[in-house]
């Protein structure tokens, strides 16, 4: 890991780590309502029993963040386990009605909690794409 990829790293390692655990016991309202939400996205998590949802969901939180703050996980595949879950988010965000200005893409004051979460697919490209210390591919 670079020393410029820790406090990328750390940052949102530590905020999804704890977001992750906070979903683990969700009542089964919000258990459902973030299913509901997520389904728009995947149809098929419908199907799931909501308590089960969160549940899968804070787990799958929690392995990223546990990824992004394991210092012994090269940052590529930090950045790649990272991109898997912010992808979706920025999904959720451009499909959920409601969350978009009608240019589809600026956040309504209701959007700006899931908008926000655009930095963490930026944060995962940087990891991705860091190539400082490889060699350049070459282009034939």
């Amino acid at each position: 890991m670079k020393l410029s990829h820790i406090p990328l790293r750390l940052s949102t390692g530590a905020l999804i780590l704890n977001s992750g655990a906070g979903k683990i016991d969700l009542d089964p309202e919000s258990a459902a309502g973030l299913q509901a939400m997520a389904g728009q996205v995947f149809p098929q998590l419908e199907r799931m029993e909501p308590e089960k949802f969160g549940k899968y969901l804070g787990y799958a939180e929690m392995a990223v963040g546990g990824l992004l703050l394991a210092p012994f996980i090269p940052s590529r595949l930090a950045g790649l386990a990272l991109a898997g879950f912010a992808g979706p988010m920025v999904a959720l965000y451009l499909k959920t009605p409601g969350m978009t200005q009608p240019d589809g893409i600026r956040p309504t004051q209701e959007g700006t909690a899931l908008a926000k979460d655009v930095w963490m697919l930026g944060i995962a490209l940087a990891l991705l794409l860091d190539t400082r210390g490889r060699k350049p591919a070459r282009l034939h």
